[in-house]
């Protein structure tokens, strides 16, 4: 192992490049703290859809319309009632001012419908500008269009899904190839860049711009359709340009489908989080692991990173913990036990492996509430529900007590846990 170097400092130190290690980094900075972030991996978001859901559903499978009026409903233990609705306000106004004009929801408290690639109607609170014209409450006729050999996005099959799903509006799905001599199905980004610089590809009426070329694809297609759906593969930097290009080209709305990984919206969120981490002064590290920490009378001194085999010690007064749950690796699991990697701390489970899961995989599934059990104010308490340590907070994923997966949660958990818990590490800083 290599010598060990001098430690680096700052006020708050954050462990976790997602959407609550970043929503708690930028929120301890603007309470006036100096901050490190600590990321293992690139974030998570590029592997997320880009929607930003609040509560979809209650514990009883039964769809919100306003999460705000369906928290009174939820049981104590939920984190929305342990940390209080002005958490939840809290994170989403930390999310909006981040994404500016980017994003649509916030001029309501009631959930969205937004159809997504898999031929589902799912309600979310914040949705990319880009999937506005989308919208499931709108009756106007839809055409989806998607790509040869772009196997997760069947247009046909999405059409005929969302009719069954209850989509009112009249829907067709049609399949073409993409412009020039892209393949989607190899080299996505290579056509998302192509629509990005709207750049000339042949066709056989000679060389034009791609969104030119595109928009001639489909407008055979139209017939009656007032709005045309496609994947959202519609440029990274220029996006809104390729919209509106398209719009004019066809005369009609046009929108894009979230996608599953490798994400394009999912890529443009994470660009502008990180962008509004420079903006505050964030400084971050990314691709090296937490290896090891020192802890003094119930307070974390220090963590260490692993560079090359050396460690390299973090000092700071306020830790954050937000490393992800079971999927992210912020939880660790074996043939016995359920462990949080980093810390140690306490995640409670049954000690029977048996009991981990349900005998119905379409059902409430145990694991997928284990996590680290938090106080009010989301410190990490043991099994007497006393705080671990005075200065470590956790949020997002790492947290346990409720399945987000079921009930449609997973990003206002990360951004009600990531603003309080950055500002009350912010604050205790100073």
């Amino acid at each position: 192992m290599g010598a060990m170097t001098v430690a680096i400092d700052a006020d708050v130190c954050v462990i976790g490049g997602g959407l609550a290690g970043m929503t708690s980094a930028i929120a301890a900075a603007e309470a006036g703290a100096s901050v490190r972030l600590l990321s293992h991996k690139k974030s998570t978001l590029r592997q997320a859809s880009g929607l930003i859901d609040l509560l979809g559903y209650t514990p009883a499978g039964e769809i919100v319309a306003d999460p705000f009026d369906a928290m009174a409903t939820l049981p104590d233990h939920h984190l929305y009632q342990r940390i209080g609705e002005q958490a939840v306000h809290d994170g989403f106004d930390l999310f909006d001012a981040v994404v500016g004009e980017s994003y649509s929801g916030d001029h309501t408290a009631a959930n969205a419908l937004v159809p997504t690639y898999g031929g589902r109607i799912k309600p979310t609170a914040r949705y990319p500008t880009m999937t506005a014209a989308g919208l499931a409450s709108d009756r106007s006729p839809v055409l989806f269009v998607g790509f040869e050999r772009l196997t997760a996005f069947d247009a046909p099959y999405v059409s005929a899904s969302l009719s069954s799903d209850g989509m009112p509006a009249p829907t067709r799905g049609v399949t073409i190839s993409a412009p020039g001599s892209h393949r989607p199905d190899t080299r996505l980004h290579r056509l998302v860049h192509a629509l990005d610089v709207n750049e000339s590809v042949s066709t056989s009426t000679g060389s034009q711009p791609i969104r030119d070329a595109l928009a001639r694809r489909i407008e055979p297609h139209l017939e009656s359709a007032q709005r045309v759906g496609l994947p959202a593969l519609l440029g990274l930097e220029n996006a809104p340009d390729v919209r509106r290009d398209l719009e004019r080209l066809l005369g009609v709305d046009v929108f894009e489908l979230p996608m599953g990984p490798p994400s394009i919206p999912g890529q443009r969120l994470e660009h502008q989080y990180l962008d509004a981490l420079d903006d505050a002064g964030v400084f971050r590290t990314t691709g090296n692991p937490v290896v090891a920490f020192d802890a003094d009378a119930g307070r974390i001194q220090r963590v260490y990173i692993d560079r090359n085999g050396s460690r390299v010690p973090y000092t700071a007064s306020q830790f954050v913990l937000a490393t992800g749950g079971l999927v992210g690796k912020g939880l660790a699991s074996d043939r016995t036990a359920l462990s949080e990697p980093v810390f140690g701390c306490h995640v409670p489970h049954p000690a029977d492996r048996a009991e981990w899961y349900g005998d119905d995989p379409h059902t409430d599934q145990p694991f997928a509430r284990f996590g680290v059990a938090v106080d009010r104010s989301l410190k990490p308490c043991d099994d007497s529900e006393t705080p671990e340590y005075d200065n470590l907070r956790a949020a997002g994923g790492v947290l346990g007590g409720t399945d987000v997966t079921m009930e449609l949660s997973a990003s206002g958990r990360s951004l009600a846990s990531g603003v309080r818990a950055g500002r009350l590490a912010g604050e205790r800083s100073n």
